[in-house]
């Protein structure tokens, strides 16, 4: 599954993985895994660290290789939607379903709820939606636009 991956992905794996590598040989502690793979941005939960160790028949307790854990990172990669996890979240909050939010019930969700955001963090999200007159976002236009991926120069 490695092949899928480009090969600055898998250099900037490689370096993430040998930080964790204590005995440099080439190994990990597959209870570092979790560890190793949200500072790569992945947001795995625990019990989908379980699965993929079971997976790979590794015991919580051993070490994995960094081929098998590229193999992990892509499967992980493969499962992680983040357009359609803020997609479902904002279907909440639209009770009518027709595709519009409220400005102010946005804010008063990311501020007060989940991972908190700050009243800055939530100002600067909103730089990015188009805001009608009324206080009201569609949020399509929203996801798409906090979801592009970052120019990396």
């Amino acid at each position: 599954m490695a092949k899928f991956l480009s090969q600055d992905q898998i250099n900037e794996f490689k370096e993430c993985f040998s930080l964790y590598d204590n005995n440099h040989k080439g190994k990990i502690k597959a209870s570092d895994l979790i560890t190793v793979m949200r500072c790569l941005g992945a947001s795995p939960t625990p019990s989908e660290v379980d699965k993929h160790l079971l997976w790979h028949k590794i015991d919580r307790r051993a070490e994995l290789d960094f081929s098998t854990f590229l193999n992990i990172m892509y499967r992980q990669m493969q499962q992680e939607d983040p357009q359609q996890e803020i997609r479902t979240a904002m279907a909440m909050i639209d009770r009518q379903k027709k595709g519009f939010i409220p400005v102010s019930e946005l804010r008063a969700k990311l501020t007060k709820m989940g991972e908190k955001l700050s009243e800055e963090e939530v100002d600067d999200l909103l730089k990015e939606a188009k805001v009608g007159p009324n206080g009201i976002i569609k949020y399509e236009d929203f996801i798409r636009r906090i979801t592009i991926p970052v120019t990396d120069y």
